[in-house]
C-alpha cells in the first residue's frame, strides 16, 4: 500500500521553468514535497514521511508533518509552477504559486548530502523579489484596502481564515472586519471586538513595562538578574544574566512549556511564581550575550523582575501601566475557567485519510492564564491602540521606543530588539504569536505610519493575510516614495 502511494505521488505533475539538467537530488525532493502537498491526502503524507524523511525530521511527531502538508494544501488549494532558487548540494528554495489566491510562497528544503538524499528540513519563508520585475505601486489607500478586502474574503469563503483584520494609518482606521466563527459549537461569529489569544505577543507588554521601570529608576538594563531574583536558575547564572539579555532572548534560558507542563493540570499555573516552578530545572545553554535563542522562560523571569521592582502583581502592573494608558479596554490575561465575554475559541483542523476535515479546539492544550511570555487576549482595535500609544510616547519616551524596536547585534540579536521583532533594513517592527488554534500578529511600519493587526483562531491562519498586507503596504509606499 505504501509503495502504491509513493508511485501516486511521483506521478503528480508540476509545471516548471527548470531545465531538465537542473534536476539535482535536492530539486527533485522539493518537487516531491510540492506534489505531496497537492495530493491533499494524509495517507500520502504518512507514506512520504516514512520513506523520504531523515533525522531530525523523523524525530518530530507525525501530526506535525500532517499539519504542515495538509495546512499548505488548505491555504493554497494546490501549488503550481515550481522555480528553484538559492540552490546548493543540500538545500533549495522552491518558489511556488498558490492556486487559491495567486500568491507566491517559498518552501525551503534541506536534504542529507549522500544517497538516498533523505529530507532533513522543510520550512516556509517569504519569496525573494523577482529579478528584473517592475516595482508594484498602489496609487491610493482605498485601492490598497480594496485589494486587502478581496483577498481576505477569498480566504474566509474557503474557510482558510477565521478571525479579524485591521489596517490603519497615522491613527486612522482604513479597514477592519471580522470573519468566521469564534465558537463553532454555537455558531457564534467573530466580531471586530472579539478577544483573540495573543500567543507570544504579550512579550511586547512585558518589555515596555521593563523600559518604564528603567525610566523611573527602578532598574537598569545592565542590572544582573541576581539583583531581583538571586537564585534563578542558579546563583552563578543569575549573576551573569543581565536584564538586557532577557529582553533580547540572549540570556541562554529555554522554555518553561516543558514535559511537566504537558503532564500537569493547567489550573496549577496562574501566578508568575507558579509559572516559574515549571522553569526551576532550567540552566544556561550558552554564556549570556553570545547567542540568540528564543526563550519563553526569559520573558517569564522579567515578569518576576517587574513584581520585585514594583512590589505589585505583574498582571495588575500591566493593567495599570500598559492597558489603561493605551485605552486597551478589551485586553488582559484572563483566567479561562471564569466567565470572559466574547473570547474566541482556538481551533486546529484535522484531516482523515479520505480528506474529511474536522476541528479540534485547543482548550485543554493551552494555559489557563496567560503571563509575561504570552497567552493573554486582546482585540485588533486594542492592539492598534497599543501601537499608537507606544509611538506617541504615551507609554515610554521616544528614546525608549527606539531601544525597544531596533535590533541588538552587539548582543548577537540581529533581528530582535527588546521584546519586538526588528530587523535592520526593514521598517516593520512588532510581534507575532502562534500555537495550535492561535495565530496573531502586529506589524508597525515605523516610517510610513501604517499599523496592521491580524488575529485568527485557526493555527497559522493569520500568516497569509499578514504577508498580503506587507506586500500591499510596500506597493503603496513605493507610490508615495517613487
Amino acid at each position: 500500500m505504501r509503495q502504491m502511494l509513493m508511485v501516486a505521488v511521483s506521478l503528480v505533475s508540476l509545471p516548471s521553468c527548470l531545465p531538465a539538467q537542473s534536476e539535482a537530488p535536492v530539486v527533485r525532493r522539493a518537487r516531491e514535497v510540492v506534489s505531496v502537498i497537492n495530493a491533499a491526502s494524509p495517507a500520502v503524507v504518512r507514506a512520504y514521511v516514512d520513506t523520504a524523511f531523515g533525522q531530525p525530521m523523523r524525530g518530530m511527531p507525525l501530526n506535525a508533518h500532517l499539519g504542515f502538508f495538509m495546512g499548505q494544501w488548505e491555504q493554497s488549494r494546490g501549488l503550481d509552477r515550481l522555480e528553484a532558487t538559492e540552490t546548493t548540494v543540500t538545500s533549495v528554495t522552491a518558489i511556488v504559486t498558490r492556486r487559491l489566491t495567486g500568491d507566491r510562497v517559498a518552501i525551503a528544503v534541506r536534504i542529507d548530502p549522500a544517497t538516498p538524499y533523505l529530507i532533513s528540513g522543510i520550512g516556509l519563508r517569504p519569496p525573494p523579489p523577482t529579478a528584473g520585475a517592475p516595482v508594484v505601486r498602489i496609487a491610493s489607500d482605498p485601492e490598497m484596502v480594496a485589494g486587502l478586502e478581496k483577498y481576505v474574503a477569498t480566504l474566509a469563503r474557503e474557510d482558510v481564515f477565521s478571525g479579524a483584520v485591521l489596517l490603519a494609518k497615522d491613527g486612522k482606521v482604513l479597514f477592519t472586519k471580522a470573519y468566521g466563527l469564534a465558537n463553532r459549537d454555537f455558531d457564534a461569529p467573530n466580531r471586530v471586538d472579539t478577544k483573540f489569544n495573543l500567543g507570544s505577543m504579550n512579550k511586547m507588554f512585558t518589555s515596555v513595562a521593563i523600559l518604564q521601570l528603567a525610566e523611573r529608576g527602578k532598574l537598569s538594563l545592565d542590572d544582573p538578574l541576581a539583583k531581583f531574583v538571586p537564585d534563578f536558575p542558579s546563583p552563578a547564572a543569575a549573576a551573569k544574566i543581565r536584564i538586557k539579555h532577557l529582553l533580547s532572548h540572549t540570556a541562554g534560558l529555554g522554555s518553561y512549556f516543558n514535559e511537566e507542563f504537558d503532564k500537569s493540570s493547567r489550573a496549577r499555573f496562574r501566578t508568575v511564581d507558579e509559572m516559574m516552578q515549571l522553569a526551576k530545572g532550567d540552566s544556561l545553554a550558552f554564556e549570556p550575550g553570545t547567542r540568540w535563542s528564543y526563550s519563553n522562560t526569559g520573558m517569564l523571569v522579567l515578569g518576576k523582575v517587574i513584581e520585585v521592582a514594583t512590589g505589585q502583581d505583574y498582571f495588575g502592573y500591566i493593567r495599570d501601566n500598559i492597558y489603561r494608558p493605551a485605552g486597551m479596554v478589551n485586553s488582559d490575561s484572563y483566567q479561562l475557567d471564569y466567565v470572559n465575554p466574547n473570547l474566541a475559541v482556538g481551533y486546529e483542523k484535522e484531516f482523515a485519510d479520505d480528506g474529511t476535515k474536522r476541528y479540534r479546539n485547543n482548550i485543554f492544550m493551552h494555559v489557563i492564564r496567560g503571563g509575561p511570555a504570552g497567552g493573554g487576549y486582546s482585540t485588533v482595535e486594542d492592539l492598534q491602540r497599543f501601537a499608537d500609544a507606544l509611538f506617541a510616547g504615551k507609554l515610554v519616551s521616544k528614546a525608549s521606543v527606539e531601544l525597544l524596536t531596533t535590533p541588538k547585534p552587539e548582543l548577537n540579536s540581529p533581528r530582535y530588539g527588546y521584546g519586538f521583532g526588528a530587523e535592520a533594513g526593514s521598517e516593520i517592527v512588532g510581534h507575532s504569536g502562534g500555537f495550535p488554534g492561535i495565530s496573531s500578529n502586529l506589524d508597525i511600519f515605523k516610517k510610513s505610519g501604517y499599523v496592521a493587526v491580524v488575529q485568527s483562531n485557526y493555527g497559522g491562519g493569520s500568516m497569509p493575510v499578514v504577508e498580503k498586507i506587507r506586500g500591499l503596504v510596500k506597493a503603496r509606499i513605493a507610490n508615495l516614495n517613487p
